[in-house]
């Protein structure tokens, strides 16, 4: 299926096409399959925004890096757009507009990016003495697709500096034009199992809290130790995903055991997974699906190493090819529909945002994701310490927690909307109660 087209007759372009760096007008990109939820659920305090950042060793000039900017986001012309409302559909037309700009770093991250402010742009560029923040809406890409523009961005900069980098991984070459399958929606690719998986269905554990003031992100940072976080794993005989899954599990059981509650109910995480590993793409746009991992404690008590050894076997039975295209394939059947498609787009939104608040959003307890370790090119690396990844603001009162890591260095950052830290001070302490040195950073006072 194609992704682009042309808003007149005549005969279309490749988005490629052209010098790099010239925006065409008569091109347009279709949401692809994750996309086109996101904007449906936006709303004045709610935005599906994440953000991603890379601290360098020197402190960053804020004007070279709008040049950076400028000379970088026209490479990635999926992110170079507006969004915009059809008749039956939404979509992202090329932006011309002046902008984006870079701007001093702020307290609460990730705020509400209504699409008719920032001139239309969809991504906002922060910097704070040595740090460099993308934040994207979740409509142009995923984790991924970000961290490329991120860490090419950041090798054009440090180019800038008298640092070349040379392009490799996630950092593109920037005078070259894009791969047309970078601007692809790589799940009608695949969606083509011969079965729909049913969803779980059954309401979980939520988190209550005192919902804090609006444009408020309380942020808490843990920075650890990527080969103390191993071997602590391996004594589990988990992986570090395994293992971080069980304690955030392990946080939410107390939690709802120190809660005031008529019943027990399961607790799940929503963790979203990089079909890039299963399925050939190139793709800068979202391409992940979710699974979620539980323990359901009205079956009994769990000790801790029973949740390991749970979400060690759930791992194994259900990230695989075959269930992921399954799911990628449920997915696509509402897409697929004739009858769905010629409904118009306000009645769709109506419908997505009821099943979403009143089913999808209490199917999980909360949300994790682990992009893993970050590598980049040799001649980049002398200039990088960190990363660190937000999910960004839960859509209902929650705790939502990411993961990354580059080189020793481990970063697990929770963004949430509520005072009350309990399941991050239950998560925080276990680790440190299986030996592994934990160093806490925080935009919020903790008491």
């Amino acid at each position: 299926m194609s992704n682009y087209q042309r808003s007149t007759i005549r005969k279309p372009k490749q988005a490629g096409s052209g010098k790099p760096g010239r925006v065409k007008k008569d091109v347009w990109y279709k949401l692809d399959l994750s996309a086109i939820v996101y904007p449906t659920l936006q709303r004045r305090d709610f935005s599906s925004v994440y953000r991603l950042s890379v601290m360098l060793k020197e402190t960053v000039d804020p004007i070279l890096l709008q040049t950076a900017l400028d000379k970088t986001l026209p490479r990635f012309p999926t992110y170079k757009v507006a969004i915009r409302k059809g008749l039956f559909w939404r979509y992202l037309e090329p932006n011309n507009r002046p902008g984006p700009y870079v701007t001093e770093d702020i307290k609460n991250p990730c705020m509400p990016m209504p699409f008719k402010g920032n001139n239309r742009y969809l991504i906002r560029l922060y910097y704070c003495g040595r740090r460099i923040s993308l934040e994207a809406h979740h409509c142009l890409g995923d984790g991924t697709g970000g961290m490329c523009l991120l860490q090419t961005l950041t090798a054009t900069y440090l180019g800038l500096l008298g640092h070349p980098v040379s392009p490799e991984g996630f950092v593109l070459d920037i005078n070259t034009e894009p791969d047309p399958e970078e601007l692809e929606d790589a799940y009608m690719r695949y969606a083509n199992a011969q079965v729909c998986p049913p969803r779980p269905a059954e309401k979980t554990y939520r988190i209550r809290g005192t919902k804090e003031p609006f444009y408020t992100l309380n942020i808490i940072d843990g920075v650890l130790s990527v080969q103390e976080v191993m071997t602590v794993a391996r004594k589990y005989n988990a992986s570090i995903t395994e293992y971080l899954n069980a304690v955030l599990l392990y946080a939410l059981l107390q939690k709802q055991n120190a809660d005031f509650h008529l019943r027990l109910r399961p607790v799940r995480i929503a963790m979203p997974v990089n079909l890039r590993r299963f399925f050939p793409s190139k793709t800068l746009r979202n391409f992940i699906t979710m699974v979620y991992p539980s323990i359901d404690p009205r079956l009994g008590n769990y000790r801790f190493e029973e949740i390991v050894e749970h979400i060690h076997h759930y791992m194994r039975y259900y990230i695989n090819d075959k269930f992921l295209r399954g799911d990628i394939t449920t997915n696509a059947a509402t897409q697929r529909n004739p009858l769905i498609r010629v409904v118009p787009l306000f009645i769709k939104d109506m419908v997505v945002r009821t099943f979403y608040t009143k089913v999808q959003d209490k199917n999980s307890s909360a949300g994790l994701t682990n992009m893993g370790a970050l590598h980049v090119p040799a001649d980049m690396k002398p200039y990088i310490e960190r990363f660190d990844i937000y999910m960004g603001q839960p859509f209902s009162s929650r705790t939502n927690c990411a993961i990354i890591s580059f080189e020793d260095i481990l970063t697990i950052n929770f963004a949430s909307s509520i005072v009350e830290a309990d399941v991050e001070r239950y998560f925080f302490r276990k680790l440190v109660q299986d030996g592994i040195h934990v160093k806490i950073e925080s935009n919020r006072t903790l008491e």
